[in-house]
């Protein structure tokens, strides 16, 4: 007769039963590694996808560049300024339940997205978009917290990163296969089946886990002042693209965001229940751990991004094309992030944490050397080491922020985690973009000159050249060279010599190499400040194993 047959005396379970309802009660913590890192592929995928599609999208929908850009920024804005929210969620009203709350959201909202039939929709659903991206992401490191003990958290963090970084390494491939194979919806459309598979992995394995002490007011004025206030300021960094820096419009959106922030402290300070307990920067790595994430995001996104342009302008290679010659880069993070976690779990995360912004500051002098006609084999190389760094990083700065944060605020950690890397990927596409453009509108008149371009034709390709540096939409890598050469038919009467129309894409492409080496310039700076910031940081406390238990 098998075990689970054998009669027992009253009150007495048999060892086999009483395990599976003791795993049934914790939860499994692989297969919720499966669920979160499902999860997460579904926001990194579709951030990388959009921007391939973002060509195909607008002829089909008429949509304009502000229209497209706002694909993207309206995601952006979202996301942003809900994600402590979604982690303050989580924690009181269980992790596991507002996870898959935000799968199932993400999931329903991609269909719209795939179904919109203009270009107002599209936006209306990208929104709801990055409303339940908030709801999945700070909650995904909050269960991976509760689920495994001190021993594997550290190299369960490095797979979650990895699964991340594989979503955004094939994004591109995967997309530009997608849309001119099949069509733009269907980038939308591969987030269903991974939603319904995430979801059925949650709602089987992943045990529930919640901040059973924190049960007081939900602190709306909280929940306000910081959505205002962050709203304020990256609606000021969105801007500050179009409008420069000094424009008095994005100035004031930037104070007055920097006010409701400063009124948000206030609050927090005296409110009894807190959106965000202030209490946790009294750690200095966590509050150091947090600059650093947004540095090295900064750093990342804007190589990323101008790269990206880089490859596209000066080269003329397709978006698809241009995603396999940043492999290199983007799949490295599949492998430098587990090689983060266990570098974190022998050494702790400030030697993984200097190496890898060091390791950044050789990558950003390497790319400020890159010219116009520089072979890909002089570039792969510096492409590869910010992938290595990057997981070093990513995985180094989370330990140093959930570690030093009790486990049953791992909601509002993760919020905090995943705001600090929107707001520096923001910051990065922002102030590089500003650098490139500087440079551009400053310079090519005087480059235009020295290669004797008259007059009356440079005054229009200059114009041109102002409308380009304008933006920084993977779109208009496709739209650049157009609007030059339009520039220069006008300004030649529709019929340029090619030695003209040599001069005219030479001197575009210097300015922009030019710009692009002061905005590696000011990487290198960054990662030298934040090679310093790691000196800050330690190990977080080891958690006990019944308060893992008990999260």
């Amino acid at each position: 007769m098998s075990a689970s047959s054998t009669t027992t005396p009253a009150g007495a379970t048999p060892s086999g039963t009483s395990r599976s309802r003791r795993e049934q009660a914790q939860g499994n913590p692989w297969l919720t590694l499966v669920a979160v890192a499902l999860g997460v592929m579904m926001v990194g995928l579709d951030g990388t996808v959009v921007g391939v599609a973002n060509p195909t999208i607008a002829a089909d929908l008429d949509a304009s560049l502000s229209g497209l850009q706002w694909v993207t920024n309206g995601y952006l804005l979202a996301l942003a300024v809900l994600l402590i929210l979604g982690g303050k969620l989580g924690d009181r009203y269980g992790r596991k339940k507002v996870f898959i709350i935000g799968i199932a959201g993400f999931a329903l909202t991609s269909l719209g997205c795939a179904l919109s039939p203009n270009i107002g929709t599209l936006i209306a659903f990208r929104v709801l978009q990055g409303v339940a991206g908030a709801l999945l992401m700070p909650n995904t490191l909050a269960l991976i917290r509760s689920a495994f003990p001190p021993a594997e958290l550290n190299r369960a963090v490095g797979i979650w990163g990895g699964s991340s970084a594989l979503a955004v390494a094939s994004g591109p491939i995967i997309g530009g296969l997608l849309v001119e194979h099949v069509s733009w919806e269907s980038i939308f459309l591969l987030n269903l089946p991974l939603g319904l598979l995430a979801a059925v992995v949650a709602l089987a394995w992943v045990k529930e886990s919640k901040d059973e002490e924190h049960v007081g007011s939900f602190d709306v004025p909280g929940v306000a002042l910081l959505s205002g206030g962050l709203f304020l300021v990256v609606w000021a960094l969105i801007k500050a693209q179009d409008k420069g820096w000094g424009s008095l419009y994005v100035i004031l959106f930037a104070l007055a965001g920097l006010a409701v922030l400063v009124l948000f402290v206030l609050r927090e300070k005296r409110a009894a229940d807190p959106l965000l307990p202030l209490d946790i920067f009294q750690n200095r790595s966590v509050w150091a751990g947090t600059l650093l994430v947004v540095v090295g995001f900064f750093a990342l996104f804007g190589v990323l991004f101008f790269i990206g342009l880089y490859l596209q302008n000066t080269h003329g290679y397709s978006p698809v094309q241009t995603g396999v010659r940043m492999l290199p880069l983007t799949a490295m993070f599949v492998v430098s992030a587990p090689l983060g976690g266990w570098m974190t779990e022998k050494f702790g995360p400030r030697p993984p944490l200097i190496l890898g912004m060091l390791m950044l500051v050789v990558a950003f002098l390497g790319l400020s050397r890159l010219q116009v006609d520089t072979s890909y084999n002089g570039q792969w190389p510096f492409f590869l080491i910010i992938g290595l760094s990057f997981g070093l990083v990513i995985v180094s700065t989370t330990q140093a922020i959930l570690g030093n944060v009790p486990v049953e605020r791992g909601g509002i950690a993760g919020g905090l985690q995943s705001t600090a890397q929107q707001l520096g990927g923001v910051l990065g596409t922002a102030v590089f973009g500003s650098i490139i453009a500087a440079k551009v509108t400053g310079s090519l008149s005087d480059e235009l000159a020295s290669r004797d371009v008259p007059g009356p034709v440079a005054a229009i390709v200059n114009r041109s050249g102002e409308l380009i540096s304008q933006g920084v939409s993977p779109v208009d890598a496709e739209k650049a060279p157009q609007a030059l050469l339009a520039g220069i038919q006008q300004a030649a009467g529709g019929n340029p010599s090619p030695a003209l129309t040599a001069s005219i894409r030479d001197a575009s492409y210097t300015v922009f190499i030019d710009g692009l080496h002061a905005a590696m310039y000011v990487g290198v700076g960054l990662a030298v400040v934040a090679a310093g910031l790691g000196f800050l940081v330690s190990r977080g406390r080891e958690l006990e194993e019944d308060e893992v238990a008990g999260a």
